[in-house]
């Protein structure tokens, strides 16, 4: 599973379990903290606060290269462009200080900070574990423009192939198809397979059309299958397959070069010639 969909909005899963251990430390912290009448819900908002900016701050000066010629890049968080170690790091050293400063709040706050850590943890492992078990790209009924049947098979070759879920009436998956369109021409040892999702090869044609992009490997979806069978509930979507067939990485919404450049790394470097990717001069 990739994403939950929650009334007309899509979350992917990785912020739904953030937000279930955010709910989860807000609860013992309420809990203890009533005991001890010392609410800790606000300074638990803060510290959660830290961790995101904190985990921004760290992706941005990882992948700054790609936000040179982008500056608004840097503050637009769509692409989805956290780096969990720096955002964990940033939250500990502010509760460790908080705990320092405050000694009445230390049991309530260590108490909530215990069991948010641990249901994220267990919560994430889990998943990851689920997600390393997918071998082999998905078998799905696809065709090209021309309707003729597509075998994903056949296109990856014993390469990294990655596949992009998108439709002509999503907003992010129009501005991210410049990204992936570079990212495709730049690197010839990683396949990029463009599956949209239920729409008529005729109106793939004209926006690709209209949009002048020249892209390898748009395929039809017409059922809209390939979202189901990923446990992908959201566009735009896009899996990452190694060479081996094994899913090794998932993004759920519009990317950046900086974000798409993250889940690159995921493959074996001889594939990546360049071995990065950078905004168009």
């Amino acid at each position: 599973m990739l994403s939950v969909g929650v009334g007309p909005v899509s979350l992917s899963i990785g912020h739904l379990l953030l937000v279930l251990a955010f709910i989860i430390a807000l609860l013992v912290g309420g809990l203890t903290g009533r005991k001890q009448q010392t609410p800790v819900s606000g300074t638990l908002a803060d510290i959660f606060l830290v961790a995101l900016a904190s985990a921004r701050l760290g992706f941005v000066v990882r992948y700054f290269e790609h936000y040179q010629n982008d500056w608004l890049g840097i503050i637009d968080i769509r692409d989805g462009g956290f780096d969990m170690v720096t955002g964990l790091i940033a939250a500990l050293t502010f509760a460790g200080y908080l705990m320092w400063k405050r000694t009445h709040i230390r049991h309530a706050l260590g108490s909530a900070m215990a069991a948010g850590l641990i249901t994220w943890g267990f919560t994430t492992g889990i998943i990851s574990l689920i997600n390393q078990q997918i071998q082999g790209l998905p078998e799905v009924a696809l065709t090209d423009l021309s309707e003729a049947p597509v075998n994903l098979q056949n296109i990856a070759q014993d390469k990294p192939t990655v596949i992009n879920l998108w439709a002509t009436w999503c907003p992010p998956c129009i501005r991210e198809m410049p990204v992936l369109e570079e990212a495709q021409q730049r690197y010839s040892g990683i396949n990029f397979v463009f599956a949209n999702q239920g729409e008529h090869p005729e109106t793939i044609r004209k926006f690709l059309l209209e949009h002048n992009l020249n892209l390898r490997h748009v395929v039809s979806d017409r059922a809209g299958s390939f979202g189901r069978v990923v446990g992908s509930h959201g566009l735009p979507t896009t899996l990452f397959y190694n060479a081996q067939g094994t899913l090794v990485d998932t993004h759920m919404g519009e990317l950046s070069h900086a974000s798409l450049a993250r889940s690159l790394e995921r493959f074996d470097a001889g594939f990546l010639n360049p071995p990065a990717i950078g905004p168009k001069p």
